[in-house]
Protein backbone atom coordinates (compact mmCIF):
# COMPACT_ATOMS: atom_id res chain seq x y z
CA UNK A 1 0.00 0.00 0.00
CA UNK A 2 1.07 3.48 -0.67
CA UNK A 3 0.46 6.44 1.77
CA UNK A 4 -2.09 8.74 0.34
CA UNK A 5 -1.07 12.44 -1.46
CA UNK A 6 0.00 14.83 1.59
CA UNK A 7 1.15 18.37 0.82
CA UNK A 8 1.53 19.59 3.96
CA UNK A 9 2.35 18.37 7.44
CA UNK A 10 0.70 19.48 10.71
CA UNK A 11 2.21 19.61 14.05
CA UNK A 12 0.55 20.14 17.21
CA UNK A 13 3.32 19.61 19.76
CA UNK A 14 3.12 18.87 23.29
CA UNK A 15 -0.14 17.90 24.46
CA UNK A 16 -0.67 16.66 27.70
CA UNK A 17 -3.34 14.01 27.56
CA UNK A 18 -4.49 12.55 31.09
CA UNK A 19 -6.39 8.93 31.50
CA UNK A 20 -6.34 7.97 27.72
CA UNK A 21 -6.92 4.37 27.69
CA UNK A 22 -3.78 2.43 28.19
CA UNK A 23 -5.29 -1.32 26.83
CA UNK A 24 -4.97 -1.46 23.36
CA UNK A 25 -6.39 -4.51 22.54
CA UNK A 26 -7.43 -8.04 24.48
CA UNK A 27 -3.83 -9.20 24.56
CA UNK A 28 -1.16 -5.72 24.52
CA UNK A 29 -1.43 -2.90 26.78
CA UNK A 30 1.00 0.21 27.54
CA UNK A 31 0.54 3.32 24.78
CA UNK A 32 -3.27 3.73 23.34
CA UNK A 33 -3.30 1.63 19.91
CA UNK A 34 -3.11 3.32 16.15
CA UNK A 35 -6.43 2.76 15.66
CA UNK A 36 -7.59 5.38 18.64
CA UNK A 37 -5.05 8.05 17.02
CA UNK A 38 -6.63 7.03 13.24
CA UNK A 39 -10.56 7.42 15.07
CA UNK A 40 -9.05 10.94 16.08
CA UNK A 41 -7.93 11.95 12.95
CA UNK A 42 -11.13 11.27 11.69
CA UNK A 43 -13.06 12.23 14.60
CA UNK A 44 -11.23 16.07 14.02
CA UNK A 45 -11.71 16.42 10.05
CA UNK A 46 -15.46 16.07 10.79
CA UNK A 47 -15.28 18.37 13.53
CA UNK A 48 -12.98 21.05 10.98
CA UNK A 49 -16.11 20.64 8.37
CA UNK A 50 -19.21 21.65 10.98
CA UNK A 51 -16.60 24.88 11.74
CA UNK A 52 -16.60 25.41 7.98
CA UNK A 53 -12.82 24.35 7.91
CA UNK A 54 -12.52 22.14 4.70
CA UNK A 55 -9.30 20.03 5.85
CA UNK A 56 -8.42 16.71 4.50
CA UNK A 57 -6.42 14.86 6.97
CA UNK A 58 -4.78 12.09 4.80
CA UNK A 59 -2.79 10.16 7.56
CA UNK A 60 -1.22 10.82 11.32
CA UNK A 61 1.77 9.98 13.38
CA UNK A 62 2.43 10.18 16.80
CA UNK A 63 5.77 11.00 19.08
CA UNK A 64 5.37 9.89 22.87
CA UNK A 65 7.51 12.47 24.73
CA UNK A 66 6.88 11.16 28.46
CA UNK A 67 4.46 8.59 29.72
CA UNK A 68 3.13 7.37 33.08
CA UNK A 69 0.82 4.09 32.95
CA UNK A 70 -1.36 3.95 36.17
CA UNK A 71 -0.16 0.75 37.36
CA UNK A 72 0.97 -0.19 40.92
CA UNK A 73 4.56 -0.69 41.79
CA UNK A 74 4.39 -4.17 43.01
CA UNK A 75 7.68 -5.54 41.42
CA UNK A 76 7.99 -7.48 38.38
CA UNK A 77 4.30 -7.98 38.04
CA UNK A 78 2.07 -4.96 37.63
CA UNK A 79 -1.58 -4.37 37.94
CA UNK A 80 -3.40 -1.54 36.78
CA UNK A 81 -4.84 1.06 39.65
CA UNK A 82 -8.37 0.42 39.32
CA UNK A 83 -11.04 2.97 41.02
CA UNK A 84 -14.38 2.25 42.84
CA UNK A 85 -17.30 2.65 40.84
CA UNK A 86 -20.39 4.65 42.40
CA UNK A 87 -23.00 2.55 44.11
CA UNK A 88 -26.00 1.67 41.74
CA UNK A 89 -29.62 2.93 41.11
CA UNK A 90 -30.38 0.23 43.90
CA UNK A 91 -28.26 1.28 46.17
CA UNK A 92 -25.60 -1.66 45.83
CA UNK A 93 -21.97 -1.41 45.37
CA UNK A 94 -21.26 -1.47 42.07
CA UNK A 95 -19.00 -4.20 40.17
CA UNK A 96 -15.38 -2.74 39.23
CA UNK A 97 -14.31 -2.96 35.74
CA UNK A 98 -11.13 -3.29 34.89
CA UNK A 99 -9.61 -0.10 32.74
CA UNK A 100 -6.06 0.66 32.21
CA UNK A 101 -5.04 4.07 31.83
CA UNK A 102 -1.98 6.58 31.33
CA UNK A 103 -0.74 9.94 31.27
CA UNK A 104 1.21 11.09 28.29
CA UNK A 105 3.18 14.00 26.28
CA UNK A 106 2.79 13.30 22.85
CA UNK A 107 2.80 15.19 19.38
CA UNK A 108 0.58 14.60 16.96
CA UNK A 109 1.99 15.34 12.96
CA UNK A 110 -1.01 15.20 10.77
CA UNK A 111 -0.64 14.46 6.64
CA UNK A 112 -2.28 16.71 5.08
CA UNK A 113 -3.84 17.26 1.40
CA UNK A 114 -5.28 20.63 0.38
CA UNK A 115 -4.88 19.72 -3.55
CA UNK A 116 -5.21 22.74 -5.36
CA UNK A 117 -6.52 24.84 -3.04
CA UNK A 118 -4.53 27.53 -1.07
CA UNK A 119 -2.74 27.07 2.48
CA UNK A 120 -3.99 29.06 4.92
CA UNK A 121 -1.73 30.46 7.92
CA UNK A 122 -4.79 29.92 10.25
CA UNK A 123 -4.74 26.60 9.91
CA UNK A 124 -3.06 24.94 12.57
CA UNK A 125 -4.09 27.47 15.57
CA UNK A 126 -8.46 26.34 13.94
CA UNK A 127 -7.29 22.46 14.44
CA UNK A 128 -4.96 23.09 17.55
CA UNK A 129 -8.61 24.82 19.19
CA UNK A 130 -10.55 21.87 18.07
CA UNK A 131 -8.27 19.35 19.18
CA UNK A 132 -8.08 21.01 22.62
CA UNK A 133 -11.50 19.82 22.98
CA UNK A 134 -11.79 16.43 22.03
CA UNK A 135 -10.88 13.44 23.59
CA UNK A 136 -7.52 11.20 22.87
CA UNK A 137 -7.72 7.31 22.61
CA UNK A 138 -10.55 8.45 26.05
CA UNK A 139 -8.44 10.73 27.52
CA UNK A 140 -8.57 14.51 28.86
CA UNK A 141 -6.52 17.17 26.75
CA UNK A 142 -4.92 19.41 29.16
CA UNK A 143 -3.33 22.90 28.50
CA UNK A 144 0.12 23.98 29.33
CA UNK A 145 0.44 25.92 32.57
CA UNK A 146 2.05 28.50 29.76
CA UNK A 147 0.68 28.16 26.26
CA UNK A 148 2.41 30.83 24.50
CA UNK A 149 5.98 29.47 25.02
CA UNK A 150 6.91 28.44 21.58
CA UNK A 151 7.49 24.74 22.55
CA UNK A 152 3.64 24.70 22.46
CA UNK A 153 2.67 26.62 18.85
CA UNK A 154 1.27 24.63 16.59
CA UNK A 155 2.92 24.47 12.90
CA UNK A 156 2.96 23.50 9.67
CA UNK A 157 5.84 22.36 6.51
CA UNK A 158 5.16 21.95 3.35
CA UNK A 159 6.41 18.90 1.50
CA UNK A 160 8.80 20.37 -0.88
CA UNK A 161 10.52 22.77 1.90
CA UNK A 162 13.28 19.83 2.71
CA UNK A 163 15.00 22.18 4.57
CA UNK A 164 12.32 22.85 7.61
CA UNK A 165 11.30 18.51 7.61
CA UNK A 166 14.93 18.15 9.01
CA UNK A 167 13.74 21.00 11.54
CA UNK A 168 10.75 19.26 11.75
CA UNK A 169 12.20 16.13 13.55
CA UNK A 170 14.63 17.83 15.79
CA UNK A 171 11.66 20.04 17.02
CA UNK A 172 10.19 16.70 18.09
CA UNK A 173 12.83 15.78 20.38
CA UNK A 174 12.98 14.25 23.35
CA UNK A 175 10.90 11.44 21.51
CA UNK A 176 9.98 8.50 20.34
CA UNK A 177 7.63 7.75 17.41
CA UNK A 178 6.03 4.38 16.67
CA UNK A 179 6.48 2.55 13.58
CA UNK A 180 5.33 -0.58 12.16
CA UNK A 181 8.26 -3.65 11.89
CA UNK A 182 6.27 -6.52 9.81
CA UNK A 183 9.51 -7.33 8.49
CA UNK A 184 10.91 -8.54 11.29
CA UNK A 185 7.81 -10.93 11.93
CA UNK A 186 8.44 -12.91 8.67
CA UNK A 187 12.19 -12.84 9.48
CA UNK A 188 11.59 -14.45 13.27
CA UNK A 189 9.18 -16.82 11.45
CA UNK A 190 11.71 -18.15 9.36
CA UNK A 191 14.60 -18.59 12.09
CA UNK A 192 11.73 -20.52 13.73
CA UNK A 193 11.11 -22.75 11.36
CA UNK A 194 14.66 -23.93 10.88
CA UNK A 195 14.03 -25.83 14.09
CA UNK A 196 10.36 -25.73 14.75
CA UNK A 197 8.52 -26.67 11.48
CA UNK A 198 4.99 -26.25 12.76
CA UNK A 199 6.14 -22.73 13.92
CA UNK A 200 3.36 -20.09 13.07
CA UNK A 201 2.69 -16.42 12.69
CA UNK A 202 1.63 -16.33 16.43
CA UNK A 203 4.75 -18.32 17.73
CA UNK A 204 7.10 -15.73 15.86
CA UNK A 205 4.32 -12.96 17.34
CA UNK A 206 5.23 -14.32 21.18
CA UNK A 207 8.70 -14.45 20.38
CA UNK A 208 9.38 -10.83 19.34
CA UNK A 209 6.96 -9.82 22.46
CA UNK A 210 9.73 -11.38 24.83
CA UNK A 211 13.11 -11.17 26.02
CA UNK A 212 14.86 -14.78 24.80
CA UNK A 213 17.90 -15.59 26.73
CA UNK A 214 20.29 -18.16 25.20
CA UNK A 215 23.27 -20.13 26.43
CA UNK A 216 25.85 -19.47 23.14
CA UNK A 217 29.62 -21.45 23.95
CA UNK A 218 32.76 -19.52 23.37
CA UNK A 219 35.54 -20.78 21.27
CA UNK A 220 38.80 -20.55 22.78
CA UNK A 221 41.65 -19.27 20.52
CA UNK A 222 44.32 -20.92 19.36
CA UNK A 223 47.00 -18.73 22.46
CA UNK A 224 44.37 -20.10 25.09
CA UNK A 225 44.50 -23.54 24.00
CA UNK A 226 48.15 -23.90 24.11
CA UNK A 227 48.31 -21.82 27.69
CA UNK A 228 46.37 -24.19 28.75
CA UNK A 229 47.95 -26.57 31.72
CA UNK A 230 47.80 -30.49 31.22
CA UNK A 231 45.50 -30.66 34.40
CA UNK A 232 43.35 -27.79 32.81
CA UNK A 233 42.91 -29.66 29.58
CA UNK A 234 41.37 -32.70 31.53
CA UNK A 235 39.04 -30.32 33.10
CA UNK A 236 37.95 -29.41 30.06
CA UNK A 237 37.55 -33.07 28.95
CA UNK A 238 35.59 -33.73 31.47
CA UNK A 239 32.97 -30.76 31.35
CA UNK A 240 32.37 -31.32 27.62
CA UNK A 241 32.06 -35.35 27.92
CA UNK A 242 29.06 -34.18 30.56
CA UNK A 243 27.77 -31.50 28.17
CA UNK A 244 29.34 -28.31 30.22
CA UNK A 245 31.23 -26.27 27.63
CA UNK A 246 32.13 -22.75 28.63
CA UNK A 247 29.98 -19.61 26.92
CA UNK A 248 27.91 -16.58 27.77
CA UNK A 249 24.28 -15.69 27.95
CA UNK A 250 22.90 -13.89 25.34
CA UNK A 251 19.66 -12.50 24.55
CA UNK A 252 17.74 -11.98 20.97
CA UNK A 253 17.25 -8.20 21.27
CA UNK A 254 20.79 -7.31 20.56
CA UNK A 255 20.81 -4.68 18.33
CA UNK A 256 16.86 -5.40 17.46
CA UNK A 257 15.86 -1.20 19.18
CA UNK A 258 12.80 -0.77 21.29
CA UNK A 259 10.56 -3.98 20.17
CA UNK A 260 7.13 -4.20 20.88
CA UNK A 261 3.91 -6.07 20.05
CA UNK A 262 0.70 -3.86 18.56
CA UNK A 263 -2.42 -4.72 17.29
CA UNK A 264 -2.63 -2.79 14.00
CA UNK A 265 -6.57 -3.06 12.54
CA UNK A 266 -9.07 -5.39 12.81
CA UNK A 267 -9.86 -8.84 10.70
CA UNK A 268 -13.71 -9.20 9.56
CA UNK A 269 -15.25 -12.62 11.78
CA UNK A 270 -18.96 -12.50 10.08
CA UNK A 271 -20.66 -11.07 7.00
CA UNK A 272 -22.02 -7.15 6.73
CA UNK A 273 -24.73 -7.09 8.33
CA UNK A 274 -27.30 -4.35 7.49
CA UNK A 275 -27.96 -1.16 9.31
CA UNK A 276 -29.92 -2.08 12.45
CA UNK A 277 -30.16 -5.69 12.57
CA UNK A 278 -27.95 -6.60 15.53
CA UNK A 279 -29.32 -5.01 18.28
CA UNK A 280 -27.89 -3.21 20.37
CA UNK A 281 -25.00 -1.48 18.28
CA UNK A 282 -23.47 1.45 19.04
CA UNK A 283 -24.44 3.05 15.51
CA UNK A 284 -28.17 1.48 14.30
CA UNK A 285 -27.56 3.65 11.30
CA UNK A 286 -24.53 1.72 9.93
CA UNK A 287 -23.66 -1.57 8.56
CA UNK A 288 -22.15 -4.05 11.14
CA UNK A 289 -19.52 -6.83 11.14
CA UNK A 290 -17.88 -9.03 13.57
CA UNK A 291 -14.27 -8.00 13.55
CA UNK A 292 -11.54 -9.56 15.63
CA UNK A 293 -8.00 -7.36 16.49
CA UNK A 294 -4.94 -8.00 14.30
CA UNK A 295 -1.33 -8.36 15.65
CA UNK A 296 2.24 -7.18 14.32
CA UNK A 297 5.46 -5.56 15.72
CA UNK A 298 6.05 -2.14 16.11
CA UNK A 299 9.47 -0.01 17.27
CA UNK A 300 9.68 2.90 19.19
CA UNK A 301 12.13 4.99 17.60
CA UNK A 302 13.40 8.70 17.85
CA UNK A 303 12.50 10.71 15.45
CA UNK A 304 15.81 12.02 13.79
CA UNK A 305 16.90 8.52 13.18
CA UNK A 306 14.20 9.04 10.29
CA UNK A 307 15.24 9.53 6.95
CA UNK A 308 11.43 11.41 6.03
CA UNK A 309 8.66 12.43 7.84
CA UNK A 310 6.68 9.97 6.11
CA UNK A 311 8.21 6.96 7.72
CA UNK A 312 6.20 8.28 11.05
CA UNK A 313 3.07 8.04 9.26
CA UNK A 314 0.13 5.69 9.56
CA UNK A 315 -2.88 5.39 7.55
CA UNK A 316 -6.05 3.31 6.94
CA UNK A 317 -5.76 0.62 4.59
CA UNK A 318 -9.41 -1.36 4.55
CA UNK A 319 -10.28 -3.90 2.29
CA UNK A 320 -13.90 -4.87 3.34
CA UNK A 321 -13.43 -7.51 0.72
CA UNK A 322 -10.88 -9.69 2.26
CA UNK A 323 -12.34 -8.54 5.88
CA UNK A 324 -9.35 -6.37 6.58
CA UNK A 325 -9.09 -3.13 8.28
CA UNK A 326 -5.23 -2.46 8.72
CA UNK A 327 -3.89 0.70 10.01
CA UNK A 328 -0.43 0.71 7.87
CA UNK A 329 2.90 2.48 8.55
CA UNK A 330 5.67 2.45 5.55
CA UNK A 331 8.86 2.69 7.48
CA UNK A 332 10.52 -0.27 6.04
CA UNK A 333 9.47 0.44 2.25
CA UNK A 334 10.33 4.49 2.60
CA UNK A 335 13.86 3.54 4.29
CA UNK A 336 14.76 1.18 1.56
CA UNK A 337 13.73 3.71 -1.42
Amino acid sequence: MNLPDISHFLVIPRLRVQNANAVSSPLTHGFPSMTAFLGLMWALERQLKQAGVELPLNAVGVVCHDHQEQVNDGGFVKSFCLTRNPVDKSGKTAAIVEEGRIHMDISLVFGVNIGTGEWQDEYPAQVADILNRMRIAGGTVHLPAKPWLQRYQPFAVSCGESAKLASLTRKLLPGFTLVARDDLLDQRLAELKRTQSQATRLDAWLSLARINWHYQPVKESAEETAGNTAENAAENAAENAAGKTKGEWKNDRTGQGWLVPIPVGYGALSEVYPAGKVANTRDPHTPFRFVESLYSIGQWIAPHRLTSVEQLLWYADSQSENGLYRCRNNFIKTQND
